[in-house]
């Protein structure tokens, strides 16, 4: 497989500054380290972008995340070992990424287990990290940019 174009992002230079920017700003996270990472692989693994999939299951395995874990993402609802936290960031990605699969697509129960588990800071920055990597994952995928490239 080979990409369609470069991504689109990198071919408009204020864009990818500002996305980097975006990107830096959000890396100070009131979260767990793992979270974000966590969010990141879920939210592609939704999306069905294999570069980010790889590339944040990567990124997991080196912040010292267990190939337990990594691997159970994908069914973390059914698996024991995400803490309460975890899920809640998890069913929060889901919902943020899936909007057009229900009429009420971030629910108040999955909202309100988030609230209960993250600040307000925290909160906001667990949006931000599932629009960003919402949007990585659309160009990337619009684009087909293969697994494994750089």
């Amino acid at each position: 497989m080979q990409a369609r174009m470069k991504n689109a992002a990198k071919l408009v230079p204020e864009a990818m500054q500002a996305m980097m920017a975006l990107d830096a700003a959000i890396k100070k996270s009131p979260l767990p380290p793992l979270i974000p990472l966590m969010v990141h692989l879920r939210a592609s693994q939704i999306n069905g972008c294999s570069y980010c999939v790889d590339m944040h299951a990567r990124e997991l395995k080196q912040a010292g995340e267990t190939d337990q874990r990594i691997f159970a993402i994908a069914a973390w609802r059914d698996a024991p070992f995400f803490t309460e936290a975890e899920r809640a960031a998890l069913a929060l990605t889901e919902a943020a990424t899936r909007l057009a699969d229900r009429p009420d697509p971030v629910p108040d129960d999955v909202w309100n287990e988030a609230a209960k588990h993250f600040d307000q800071p925290s909160l906001a920055n667990l949006i931000l990290n599932i629009a960003l990597i919402n949007f990585w994952n659309r160009t990337t995928v619009t684009i087909r940019q293969p697994a494994g490239a750089l």
